[in-house]
């Protein structure tokens, strides 16, 4: 089947969403990432098109992002967005 940029987009939207990641339009093939667990809050924009996405840190609160570093579970929570959403495309 052919995935159109719809499908990414939704794709996105639903493993976000099963991850408690609040993914909200940004303009055309752009969409923003947010992630707020108790104290912490990671926002990540996630370009994407009909043959990729991105995931790239924006900002946060409570991360102790500094000097290239950030607070240890950042990159699992990005880890498994990621993942979430290759899952959903292949159900497509």
């Amino acid at each position: 089947k052919t995935i159109s940029a719809d499908d990414v987009r939704a794709s996105i939207i639903r493993a976000g969403a099963s991850l408690g990641w609040l993914i909200q339009e940004n303009g055309p093939g752009k969409l923003v990432g947010t992630l707020v667990l108790r104290k912490h809050t990671a926002v990540v924009d996630i370009p994407y098109s009909v043959t990729s996405f991105s995931i790239i840190y924006k900002s946060s609160i409570e991360l102790d992002e500094a000097d290239g570093q950030i607070h240890k579970n950042y990159n699992g929570w990005v880890s498994n967005l990621k993942k979430g959403i290759y899952t959903q495309l292949l159900l497509i």
